[in-house]
């Protein structure tokens, strides 16, 4: 743990490469990021969360289905959105509205790339190997193709 802080001091801060995603092992907390965690946990609670759900209101989100269309949750919102951007209003970043090339987990870029970094180095200990394990779900619970 010792020398992975003293390596993260002597490397830099870690960039985040393309579009900011989540890791496909996310929500695990393994020994030793357990700070890096938190902090992504809790940015993610506040800033990218209020993020999405602004788009949510203005229909900007994406759908996870094909054939499904978002709508917007706000139609007020919604007017706003396209009047700002066919204006293209300059406002202060603060205040500034959503856009449909936004993504909500810009907010937590660099706690992504560090909680990236962090994990990927301890998820090989040990002591973290269970929990990269796969589960299996037993035959009951599965559901059922229609």
């Amino acid at each position: 743990m010792v020398w992975g802080r003293i390596r993260d001091a002597f490397q830099g801060a870690p960039k985040l490469e393309g579009a900011a995603v989540l890791p496909d092992y996310f929500p695990v907390e393994p020994k030793g990021c357990e700070v890096h965690a938190d902090k992504l946990f809790k940015c993610l609670a506040t800033g990218a969360t209020s993020k999405a759900r602004e788009m949510e209101k203005a229909g900007l989100h994406k759908s996870y289905y094909p054939d499904v269309k978002p709508k917007a949750g706000d139609e007020k919102a919604a007017e706003l959105v396209k009047e700002a951007a066919s204006k293209k209003i300059e406002t202060d970043p603060n205040e500034r509205l959503p856009t449909a090339d936004d993504n909500p987990l810009d907010e937590c870029r660099t706690l992504i790339a560090y909680y990236k970094r962090c994990c990927d180095r301890e998820l090989k200990k040990k002591q973290n190997w269970i929990l990269t394990e796969p589960f299996r779900v037993q035959e009951e619970y599965r559901y059922k193709p229609e």
